[in-house]
């Protein structure tokens, strides 16, 4: 355990040493502020759209860093051949594993929390209202949602070559699920036959990504949503970043290594 939380340490510092959170923090804290400076905040439709928009952003942001943080992470290691003398030490190829997943999933949630305060900070200003518990679970939602996305590029690391093509690829299937992965099931019950079964399997196979979504609750300030289906969700979140970490490892074990 000691060798996982080091090498997750040393992800943590790379990415804050690097420009791309920065970039898009001050990015998103400025469009925010731009939008919340809008003389018809007292318009709920327009307080909704700016609402909308701004975690959109968050949304974006933290999808490029978790892909592009997890995607060069096990190339450039082989590629420096840093990976070599982690390899020879007492540290095993699925300690590796956990380390870079464990770095970048926690560096994630620290870049989550960064926007979500200053987020909730400018709604507060507007509204004089903060619902504590629907930004929680939204926060950690969110973070588990990441988590996918990190065993998944992961393991996209393992099988691709180049970290730009696994980003770019993982980036297509992410959003592909996140905006049609949901109404899979209806194309399928259209389609019928042997091409609505494979839809079906698709359906059932793919990680539910926009289950984690909860943007639309922050924006119309509904209710919180009830306890056991955010732990449901934690639990099918966790089942399957295991899940892509035990194929990143299957992988990565018969890999030979070379520059």
């Amino acid at each position: 355990m000691n060798n996982v939380l080091a090498l997750a340490g040393v992800v943590i510092k790379e990415l804050y040493r690097r420009k791309d959170f920065y970039v898009l923090f001050v990015l998103t804290a400025v469009i925010t502020l731009m939008l919340g400076s809008v003389k018809f905040f007292n318009d709920d439709r327009i307080v909704r759209f700016l609402k909308d928009a701004c975690l959109l952003l968050i949304w974006i942001s933290s999808l490029v860093i978790a892909i592009t943080t997890t995607a060069r992470q096990i190339p450039e290691e082989r590629e420096s051949r840093t990976i070599f003398p982690l390899l020879a030490k007492p540290v095993s190829r699925a300690e590796l594993i956990m380390g870079k997943f464990l770095g970048c999933w926690l560096a994630c949630g620290l870049a989550l929390i960064v926007f979500y305060f200053f987020f909730g900070a400018i709604t507060a200003s507007r509204e004089h209202a903060l619902p504590a518990i629907i930004y929680l679970q939204a926060v950690w939602l969110h973070w588990i949602c990441l988590g996918i996305v990190v065993a998944l590029v992961l393991l996209g690391s393992v099988v691709f070559t180049a970290p730009s093509s696994n980003a770019t690829i993982s980036f297509i299937i992410v959003v592909g699920i996140m905006f049609c992965g949901g109404h899979l099931n209806k194309v399928a019950v259209h389609m019928g036959g042997m091409a609505g079964t494979i839809v079906y399997t698709i359906y059932y196979s793919i990680p539910h990504l926009e289950w984690y979504d909860l943007r639309e609750m922050l924006i119309h300030d509904w209710v919180r949503i009830p306890w056991l289906p955010c732990a449901e969700a934690t639990f099918y979140g966790v089942v399957y970043s295991t899940f892509l970490l035990g194929a990143t490892w299957l992988v990565f074990r018969r890999k030979t290594l070379t520059v």
